[in-house]
């Protein structure tokens, strides 16, 4: 598979944290670049929680200079969603089992196969946006390893059947987000919002979103033009920025 031009690819046989090694890196990087690393030994997911990284596990972070304001970099972790998808696609040759659960995670037949962590990123005056992505090819969590209501880990391997190594999960999953990211640069939001939906897990379901202040329970009805979760509740439609989904 062709490397997408002007992006940069650095694998490294082990390292802390890809993120961490993004944010070390950011300040001397000429233009995009992917941080791949075959071993992690420190990941992080949401809400600072610690990313289980069994051997094998794919742990990556592209490194971006983005030039929009912030509400609209954010809506990058849509655009990463959406190459994720493809990339399991590519890998399994199916899409079947695929679904999308806002705001940042792939689930493969209901258990939760990926994440994504968004941070901001300073450096040479320019902000950085690095996009963390951990996936589980081989392996998967125990269920001690996640909150309690959580949904289950899986693996690639033990879901399909199917085994790729990091770099063969890279190249595909790289192609795929640089093609999302130009159609999101060209046409904004609108292409990627509506592809994403088409992709969303438990879409017109009922589903429980909790913040770090509120439980709210509602029919998932859209995301919004702003990457909002919408649900329909019996207080009325609610638009939710930013929240953890159980269902």
């Amino acid at each position: 598979m062709n490397w997408p031009a002007g992006y940069g690819r650095r694998v490294l046989a082990e390292v802390d944290s890809t993120n961490l090694e993004a944010q070390r890196l950011a300040g001397t990087l000429a233009g995009p670049e992917w941080i791949c690393a075959l071993r992690q030994t420190a990941g992080r997911g949401r809400r600072g929680r610690p990313w289980a990284n069994p051997e094998g596990n794919f742990s990556a972070t592209l490194v971006l200079m983005p030039r929009e304001e912030p509400r609209v970099v954010a809506l990058r972790s849509f655009v990463a969603s959406l190459a994720l998808f493809d990339a399991f696609a590519a890998v399994t040759g199916r899409v079947d089992g695929l679904a999308l659960k806002w705001p940042n995670d792939v689930l493969l037949n209901g258990g939760k196969v990926a994440g994504i962590l968004l941070e901001g990123m300073g450096g040479r005056g320019a902000a950085h946006l690095a996009i963390g992505i951990g996936v589980n090819l081989v392996q998967a969590p125990g269920a001690q390893q996640v909150e309690p209501g959580a949904l289950r880990p899986v693996s690639l391997l033990s879901e399909t059947g199917v085994r790729v190594s990091q770099e063969e999960f890279l190249d595909p999953l790289a192609s795929a987000f640089a093609a999302h990211e130009a159609r999101f640069v060209t046409y904004g939001f609108a292409p990627i919002r509506e592809a994403w939906l088409a992709r969303a897990a438990r879409l017109g379901e009922i589903i429980t979103a909790r913040t770090g202040t509120a439980e709210i329970t509602g029919t998932f009805e859209t995301v919004d033009e702003a990457g909002n979760l919408v649900l329909k509740t019996a207080a009325g439609r609610q638009a939710i920025p930013a929240a953890d989904v159980f269902f």
